[in-house]
């Protein structure tokens, strides 16, 4: 199942929230977020049959080994495109903004070369 920008972004704040708080449910995701109970429900509907999180019992949202591959993938770039930018001299909510749209569409080869760049500059 190819994820779109929507999908990584919920699989984003789940992790965010389970390294924040430990134990997600959705109303978290939610109110993080900004969405309704019934867009949450359908996104974590989506995510549970794709094989990218699993729902206890409980209401605890989980992210399996895939979610969890496509999140961490998602907050590296988000995060170091957001310091990047802001070394550039971009102020922070604009940087963290404009990472937030460039990190579901730059390609591996760009990052990896913007991310090795950006880790040079900082050791100078």
């Amino acid at each position: 199942m190819q994820l779109k920008e929507s999908g990584e972004m919920y699989l984003e704040t789940i992790y965010v929230l389970s390294q924040r708080k430990g134990f997600v449910r959705s109303i978290d995701v939610g109110e993080e977020m900004g969405y309704s109970k019934p867009s949450v429900s359908r996104a974590v509907g989506i995510l549970r049959d794709g094989g990218y999180l699993t729902v206890g019992h409980d209401g605890g949202l989980q992210l399996t080994d895939a979610g969890l591959e496509v999140a961490q993938r998602t907050y590296e770039r988000h995060t170091v495109l957001s310091a990047f930018f802001m070394r550039l001299g971009v102020d922070e909510e604009t940087a963290t903004n404009d990472a937030c749209k460039i990190e579901h569409v730059i390609s591996s080869e760009t990052f990896a070369a913007v991310k090795k760049y950006f880790n040079e500059e900082m050791q100078k």
